[in-house]
């Protein structure tokens, strides 16, 4: 379920490129360091190319706390949606899916332990890249590799 509460499954993001990233709206660090890549990489992707940022922590993040994320970094155009859902399914998602760390050993600060990395998920599902959002370089080669999948097309 996204930030506005409708279902969100492969078929809703079937047919389009999407960038995706997995955070959780009360960490202290990472996540507002990879939620301000997300944002930054709006106004530079082509239009038709998806933003999805995964919870790793539904149990707190509701579709109304998402909401209100989202509202925070502007993302109220439709590009940009954060979904929730059961914890096992997008534990499983991130391990076996997108091939991501995930755990919940981390420091009282930051008790869920994530990657940090941005994934580009190509119109038929497949994954193209990954991509460290600690390294602001990473971005531009994203948005290359964005250009050269839409020129595929």
């Amino acid at each position: 379920m996204d930030h506005e509460g409708r279902r969100i499954t492969q078929a809703t993001l079937a047919g389009r490129a999407w960038v995706a990233d997995f955070i959780f709206t009360r960490c202290a660090g990472q996540c507002l360091m990879m939620s301000d890549r997300m944002a930054a990489l709006g106004s530079r992707l082509p239009q038709e190319v998806q933003r999805v940022s995964f919870t790793v922590d539904p149990g707190w993040d509701t579709p109304e706390v998402l909401a209100a994320y989202a509202e925070r970094y502007r993302a109220q155009d439709g590009r940009w949606i954060f979904v929730t859902g059961e914890k096992t399914a997008l534990y499983q998602l991130c391990r076996d899916g997108f091939h991501l760390a995930v755990g919940e050993e981390g420091p009282p600060d930051e008790p869920i332990t994530h990657s940090t990395r941005l994934v580009l998920v190509d119109p038929q599902g497949h994954l193209r890249g990954y991509y460290d959002a600690e390294d602001p370089a990473e971005a531009d080669r994203l948005l290359r590799d964005v250009r050269a999948l839409s020129a595929t097309r």
